[in-house]
């Protein structure tokens, strides 16, 4: 018996054993990040757990550790002692960052590692997700679009749980529908979602998997429906915080106080409005101007008199006489011709005529 589990240890300790749950191979692009879930046993929950590089589980080399930091920044590693699963982050990917095993360290006897191969490539990934971590509430559904370029079966699976392969299904009793919304583009719908169902799950195309860790939490943007208390308040920097407090609980929002009408809006139609008054006033002082003309022409012509007059010298030959030294005649005539002129009546016109004749 004692050979026997010798023997286990030493066959364990050449290929490393399956007490680790993980993805196979997952398909991502040069330069971006991947996080990938390892799956353990509950009895490791205070197991030291790492990330182990390279093809072989011999020869692998150590990365980083839970209980340890990588100043670089390349690699991260967070362990869920509640949900017992550890996930590794790795950054900036290149062609190098081929082969990984997720590994729990077991004092006193051999690490058990599991192995899991990524395919890294300039252009787009065979099997890619819109986002990597989504977050859905309680009693409502969520929707998941799987982008793939590969042929093969489509999955859509809990990590170490059950999978959906077609069209309908469930996982631990909630409602899993997946069908193909457009070309290349496999949809994943999970309804009547509760807070057990928060995890990791992946999506698969053929051989291809991606990771997703769903959230799933209450929604806090619902409308209670019992009385409340809003308050308004903001600060010298125009923030406003609105508190709203219903029944037991409290939600206090941050936002910016804004002008409900900007400035610039009022700025068009003032300038409309000046250009608009400065041409009727235009106008209007052309107008006057022509009317105060035509006044001025209408009282020159008023009272205009012409006065014409003539004096005539006249000789005249008479007889003989006392007088004979006056054989002169004048003769004076005058002619006055007044014009008036009133506006809005007319023309008025008065002539005066005058003969004065003197005869000696």
């Amino acid at each position: 018996m004692a050979l026997c589990l010798r023997i286990i240890y030493i066959i364990t300790g050449l290929t490393g054993v399956h007490s680790i749950t993980t993805v196979s191979k997952v398909s991502v692009k040069t330069g971006k990040s991947i996080s990938i879930p390892c799956l353990y046993e509950s009895k490791y929950k205070n197991h030291v757990k790492y990330l182990c590089e390279g093809s072989k589980w011999r020869s692998c080399s150590d990365v980083l550790k839970t209980n340890t930091a990588d100043p670089s920044g390349k690699y991260s590693i967070s362990d869920d002692k509640n949900q017992f699963f550890f996930t590794v982050t790795i950054n900036n990917l290149t062609n190098e960052n081929t082969d990984y095993w997720c590994v729990v360290e077991i004092n006193n006897g051999p690490d058990y590692g599991e192995h899991f191969q990524l395919s890294v490539t300039s252009g787009t990934p065979s099997l890619y997700v819109d986002h990597q971590r989504i977050t859905g509430y309680i009693g409502e559904s969520i929707t998941i679009r799987c982008h793939h370029s590969n042929s093969g079966e489509m999955k859509w699976c809990r990590l170490g749980r059950n999978c959906v392969t077609g069209s309908s299904g469930s996982i631990d009793g909630t409602t899993v529908t997946a069908y193909m919304s457009e070309p290349n583009v496999f949809t994943v719908t999970m309804s009547g979602l509760q807070s057990e169902d928060s995890g990791w799950y992946w999506c698969a195309k053929g051989d291809i998997q991606i990771p997703v860790y769903l959230t799933v939490t209450e929604n806090t943007t619902t409308t209670p429906t019992t009385t409340g208390i809003t308050i308004h308040t903001v600060n010298g920097n125009g923030k406003v915080t609105t508190m709203e407090q219903w029944n037991n609980f409290t939600i206090v929002q941050n936002r910016q106080h804004r002008a409900s009408f900007p400035p610039k809006i009022l700025i068009i139609p003032l300038s409309v409005l000046i250009v608009i008054v400065i041409v009727v006033l235009f106008i209007w002082f052309i107008l006057r101007h022509k009317q105060s003309k035509a006044e001025s022409s209408a009282t020159a012509m008023v009272g205009e008199e012409v006065t014409y007059s003539e004096v005539r010298t006249k000789k005249k030959r008479l007889p003989k006489s006392s007088f004979a030294e006056s054989d002169m005649e004048l003769v004076y005539s005058s002619v006055v011709e007044k014009q008036r002129n009133k506006r809005a009546e007319g023309k008025e016109t008065e002539v005066t005529y005058s003969t004065l004749a003197n005869l000696y």
